[in-house]
C-alpha cells in the first residue's frame, strides 16, 4: 500500500494519477504483466508515448518492470506494484485509534480442505502435497503460504477493544490468488469472506498468478512452476455496508455483526456449490509481492 500525506515527495504519485491514460495502462496491468508493445496495441498508442507514461508511473511507485528474454529478444515487461492507495488529507482532529493485529497464514484453528492443497514455511514444504492431513502438522503454525482447491481455512481472533469502546470501521487486509495445478493466467475463483459467522461477499480471483514473473519475496527454493504472488485485497465493514477497495461488496454493516464477543472467527471460503471453483491461495510475510500477513485494523471512533 502506498500511503500519500500531501508532503512534496508524493507530488509525482498525485501528478501519475491525473491521467486517464495511465488509468488504463494500470486496469490493463491489473491482470498480468505485459510488455509496452502490448500496452501501445491495447490503447492504440505509440510506444514512444506508452513508454512516458510508464516512466511517470514508475516513479510514482505504481508500476513496475523487469527486462526478459523472449523469442530472441529483449523486453520490458511491465506489472502493477500497488492495489491500494491511502491519502491523508491534512486535518486539525486527532489521528483515529487503530487496534492492528497481524495473522499469520498458518495460524487457522478450522479447516476443510481438498486437493491440490499443501504449505509451506519459508524456509521449507510443510509435508506431502495434496495431503489434507498435513494441515494438523504441527510445522503449520510457521506456515508462510497456504492453498487448497475447495473448502475453507477459518481463524479466530482476539477481540482487543476494551469496554466501552466502539468501532468505526473494521478492515481485513490479505495477499491472495486462486489455486490451479501448476500456474494458470485465466482461473476464476470465488473466495468467499466470512467475519462472525456472517457472510461478508464473495471476490472472484482471476487467475492463480506467476507464469511471467516469480513473486517479490517468495523464496528463490520454491518451486518456480506453483504458486508465486496474489492480488492485495482489503475489505472495510462500515456502517454503510461491506467494501472491497472501496467498491461495495455487500450491504453487510458493522451493526450486523457480533463485535462485543471476546474472540471473532475469520474465514476464507471456496465453497462447493460456487460458480467459479479455482480453490485459494493465501499468502503471508516472506512471500508473494507483499510482504505481510492476514492483517486485522479496528478503527475506533471517539476518544
Amino acid at each position: 500500500m502506498i500511503k500519500a500525506n500531501g508532503e512534496a515527495q508524493f507530488m509525482a504519485l498525485y501528478e501519475a494519477l491525473a491521467s486517464d491514460i495511465r488509468w488504463k495502462i494500470m486496469r490493463f496491468l491489473a491482470g498480468a504483466e505485459k510488455n509496452v508493445k502490448e500496452i501501445a496495441a491495447e490503447l492504440e498508442l505509440s510506444p514512444s508515448i506508452v513508454t512516458m507514461h510508464i516512466r511517470k508511473l514508475e516513479t510514482a511507485g505504481l508500476v513496475g518492470s523487469r527486462r526478459v528474454r523472449q523469442n530472441g529478444g529483449t523486453h520490458k515487461m511491465c506489472f502493477l506494484k500497488e492495489n491500494t492507495i491511502e491519502i491523508e488529507l491534512p486535518s486539525a482532529s486527532r489521528p483515529a485509534k487503530v487496534i492492528e493485529q497481524a495473522i499469520s497464514v498458518g495460524h487457522y484453528t478450522a479447516f476443510e480442505v481438498y486437493p491440490t492443497c499443501g504449505l509451506g514455511t519459508r524456509e521449507k514444504e510443510i509435508g506431502v502435497w495434496d495431503d489434507p492431513r498435513y494441515f494438523l502438522d504441527p510445522e503449520r503454525v510457521h506456515a508462510a503460504i497456504l492453498w487448497f482447491g475447495k473448502g475453507y481455512v477459518e481463524y479466530k481472533i482476539p477481540n482487543f477493544m476494551h469496554v466501552g469502546q466502539t468501532a468505526e470501521a473494521v478492515e481485513i487486509s490479505m495477499e491472495l490468488a486462486s489455486e490451479a495445478p501448476g500456474l494458470r493466467d485465466h482461473w476464476p475463483s470465488d473466495i468467499r469472506f466470512v467475519l462472525n459467522g456472517v457472510s461478508l461477499g464473495t471476490w472472484t480471483s482471476p487467475a492463480d498468478f506467476g507464469r511471467a514473473a516469480r513473486g517479490k519475496y517468495t523464496p528463490k527454493w520454491w518451486h518456480r512452476n506453483v504458486n508465486q504472488y496474489g492480488l492485495l485485497k482489503t475489505i472495510r465493514i462500515e456502517a454503510a455496508g461491506t467494501f472491497m477497495d472501496g467498491e461495495r461488496m455487500s450491504e453487510v454493516s458493522l451493526a450486523d455483526i457480533q463485535l462485543d464477543e471476546p474472540f471473532w472467527t475469520l474465514r476464507f471460503a471456496v465453497d462447493e456449490q460456487a460458480l467459479n471453483i479455482g480453490g485459494l491461495t493465501l499468502y503471508g510475510a516472506g512471500f508473494g509481492n507483499h510482504d505481510q500477513d492476514i492483517m486485522i485494523r479496528v478503527y475506533l471512533s471517539g476518544d
